[in-house]
């Protein structure tokens, strides 16, 4: 097998929130090309369609106008921002201009670096060379079984597995500089299963995993027999929980119609911060919404909030831990009027280890 058997996200070399924050400039900025998916994973709320009408969303894609105010606005912010992702609640590839957006993106250099996550049931070997042409940085394919069965038991899918390996053989033969990184939920498999999916995988990637099964989304019950795995977490860490949630200092979430969410996990938009419609990227990540936020998490509030509190994310998926820099963290925010008087709190780029999500 030629490739790395090693989670999406490095756990070991990851840069020290707590020595750089408050940030002027986001390292990542989740962007939604596509609310819609073509799947309907039981660990997904997206995949509930009479869910999704009950909370309004609206399972929209994001027309390229709006992207490219996004987009412009990025480029803005005082420093460079690490990582423009284009995934969040939906599939990318619904969005007949993902390959637009990416260069578009990579043209202005809106970040260093640009990802994207898909189920690679549209990654044709067409769409696939488009992506790679346009800048793409980084793929990360998420493979919901080794069969046919596999796929319309678990994700309600008309796709023949074949389809799926298939695409994932010709996207590594067009990747050029592209990242791969293919993962499969191996709760759900056989021991045999899994064997077969570092097999027929395995030499078509860069790097392979097989994670295990959390509830991140908040307020959503897992469908169909699916358990959240309590022995380990989603990369077979040790399970703890924090109390601090760290994402929204280093991060948020643009959705498909331009409503901000201080999180990637915000399926129900519950966690709205802002409008890029009528707001610049850069006046909501130093707002008032996005400050509050990051108060109450360093001020102990995040188990009593409706929807922050019975997060799956603190517990079976958190890299990053902040807890014992709470105070002093808090400290830093309540010195200065940050990103709004000083809107370049940090003078030049810190010397940081090498980003790593």
């Amino acid at each position: 097998m030629k490739a790395e058997i090693a989670p999406r996200i490095d756990l070991k070399n990851r840069t020290k929130l707590e020595e750089v924050i408050p940030l002027d400039t986001p390292f990542i900025v989740f962007v939604d090309p596509s609310d819609a998916c073509n799947f309907k994973c039981k660990f997904c709320p997206t995949g509930d369609r009479d869910l999704m009408k009950s909370v309004s969303r609206p399972l929209t894609r994001m027309n390229f106008e709006l992207f490219k105010k996004i987009a412009d606005d990025m480029t803005k912010f005082p420093n460079k921002v690490k990582v423009l992702r284009l995934y969040k609640d939906g599939e990318p590839l619904i969005n007949k201009e993902l390959e637009k957006m990416v260069k578009y993106a990579k043209e202005i250099g809106a970040a260093d670096r640009i990802d994207t996550t898909t189920n690679a049931s549209l990654l044709n070997k067409e769409r696939g060379r488009a992506l790679v042409e346009a800048g793409l940085d980084r793929i990360n394919i998420s493979i919901y079984g080794v069969s046919t069965e596999n796929y319309k038991s678990f994700s309600d899918a008309k796709v023949e597995f074949s389809t799926i390996l298939a695409n994932v053989k010709s996207f590594y033969e067009v990747r050029g500089n592209c990242e791969m990184v293919v993962k499969v939920n191996g709760d759900t498999l056989t021991q045999e299963e899994k064997e077969t999916f570092l097999r027929e995988f395995g030499d078509y990637t860069d790097k392979i995993f097989i994670e295990h099964t959390m509830a991140c989304w908040p307020n959503f019950e897992l469908r169909g027999g699916v358990e959240v795995n309590d022995e380990v977490g989603i990369y077979g860490q040790e399970i703890s929980e924090v109390d601090a949630c760290p994402y929204p200092f280093y991060s948020f979430s643009i959705n498909s119609d331009g409503l901000v969410s201080v999180c990637f996990l915000d399926w129900g938009r519950k966690l709205t911060v802002g409008d890029v419609k009528t707001q610049t990227v850069q006046e909501i990540w130093s707002g008032k919404p996005m400050r509050s936020y990051r108060k109450m998490f360093l001020e102990g509030g995040r188990k009593d909030h409706p929807t922050c509190g019975g997060c799956g994310q603190m517990t079976h998926g958190q890299p990053d831990n902040i807890d014992a820099h709470k105070e002093v963290i808090l400290k830093k925010l309540n010195d200065v009027n940050y990103f709004v008087d000083v809107p370049n709190l940090l003078g030049d780029a810190p010397k940081l280890l090498p980003f790593v999500n």
